[in-house]
């Protein structure tokens, strides 16, 4: 059984209503996210009387570089983040403090109820597109982005499967 509530429901969910937060507001516009990504380096290692096969173990964990993309808005919250980190007036102008975020980000089925949620953990901006390529022969909307380094991710299990009408 896929689904504990909505028994009927074969289908999965559809990965275009989302919505990103971080300092407790959603962020305007944000029409695209990559994917969460975990990979755990392999060990290997053996013991001096084993047989000629190396044992594996997990070492150490990393997290992908997380992509946000959205139309270029009013909406300043990508240039401002990525500002903590990197100033014209150099290093003193980098913000120590803030330039950290948690952020969440929340799946939605076709109703707009909230169906799965993560936490995203102590992230930071290490790339910003302020403008994209510009073309006066495309037909498209001008896009910016950002990169985010982060240092882990859980899915919040207090967002329950609501029964659907």
């Amino acid at each position: 059984m896929q689904f504990a509530v909505n028994t009927a429901r074969i289908d999965p969910y559809k990965n275009f209503k989302f919505r990103v937060s971080w300092d407790g507001r959603t962020v305007a516009g944000v029409s695209k996210v990559s994917g969460l990504k975990r990979t755990t380096e392999m060990v290997e290692h053996r013991d001096g009387a084993d047989v000629s096969t190396a044992r594996k173990s997990p070492g150490r964990s990393a997290f992908e570089t997380i992509m946000l993309e959205r139309g270029i808005t009013y909406d300043h919250a990508f240039e401002d983040w990525a500002n903590l980190v990197y100033s014209p007036e150099g290093d003193a102008g980098v913000s120590l403090r803030r330039f950290r975020k948690d952020i969440m980000i929340d799946l939605y089925n076709l109703q707009g109820v909230k169906v799965l949620s993560w936490q995203v953990f102590r992230c930071w901006v290490s790339e910003f597109t302020a403008l994209p390529e510009l073309d006066a022969n495309a037909n498209a909307v001008a896009f910016e982005s950002i990169g985010i380094t982060c240092e882990g991710f859980t899915r919040d299990v207090a967002v329950a499967e609501q029964a659907e009408s």
